[in-house]
């Protein structure tokens, strides 16, 4: 997957808002020129580097996040070809190997009992639609993608598209930053997601939790702080303990607030049911 369809939905409309009023974004997000191919990117760079200095990033971050980005090509044909979301649900799930998720989340969840009873009593949030996600998007971690997320964010919040969304998305990617919690030389999905549950910069800023009490939220290396920050996600967006999670049920709509596709929807309901012995 990516976790870019995740987030687009709902987090652009309420997400967003409210994100707003926790952390300082820039008032001038979308001066610097956009484009539609790469032609233009490196002196987008420029302007975006001088306007993020004038709105309180500092000259060393800035140049040390962007110094090395560069147009991502591979995030632009992400961007414009997400098929897998047409699949009938069927289809989905065996694309995306539900079953065989669903055979070794349940041995994880066993393997880590008391890290999700931790997380069940703190957010209220169950073990299986965390398993679920954690599964569908990185196979457990094991794949967390491989592009240069300054640089998918960058390409984007420089597309045309979705310049604003993106402009924000990327001044969250520097005050990560700046916050010694994302690389300069990360690398994660097509769209700028990081981490074992796919997080786009502004969501780890707004839910992001330190699940393993270090200090710091890891959502590449720690699956406590992944996991913890899923659930406060999910928390986020209208999760009630102890209510169901299947189509009708209350929390329903805090998995649609994670994934915009229904098909996604419906997949983790499935999987996350069998995993919990629902």
């Amino acid at each position: 997957m990516t976790g870019y369809s995740m987030h687009m939905a709902k987090c652009a409309a309420a997400g967003l808002a409210a994100l707003i009023s926790t952390v300082v974004l820039p008032a001038t997000a979308v001066a610097a020129q956009c484009g539609n191919d790469g032609s233009g990117f490196a002196a987008w760079v420029s302007e975006f580097k001088r306007e993020a200095a004038g709105n309180g990033i500092s000259a060393s971050v800035v140049d040390q996040a962007l110094g090395d980005v560069a147009y991502s090509r591979a995030t632009i044909r992400a961007d414009r070809g997400q098929k897998s979301f047409k699949l009938s649900l069927d289809q989905f799930m065996q694309k995306r190997g539900g079953q065989a998720i669903i055979s070794r989340g349940r041995k994880l969840r066993a393997q880590n009992a008391k890290l999700f009873a931790s997380i069940e009593q703190r957010f209220g949030v169950p073990a299986g639609p965390l398993i679920a996600i954690w599964g569908m998007e990185t196979g457990f971690g094991s794949f967390m993608g491989k592009e240069h997320t300054l640089s998918a964010v960058s390409t984007l919040a420089y597309d045309c598209r979705r310049s604003a969304y993106f402009t924000d998305q990327l001044y969250a990617a520097l005050q990560l930053v700046e916050r010694g919690d994302l690389s300069p030389a990360a690398r994660g999905a097509a769209h700028g997601e990081i981490g074992q549950t796919q997080f786009l910069p502004l969501n780890v800023l707004k839910f992001g939790v330190d699940g393993d009490g270090n200090g710091h939220i890891d959502m590449v290396r720690s699956k406590a702080d992944a996991l913890a920050s899923t659930a406060n996600f999910l928390r986020g967006h209208g999760w009630q303990p102890g209510g169901g999670y299947q189509p009708g049920d209350v929390n329903f709509a805090a998995i649609q607030g994670w994934n915009a596709a229904s098909v996604y929807q419906q997949a983790i309901a499935i999987i996350g049911a069998e995993i919990d012995g629902d």
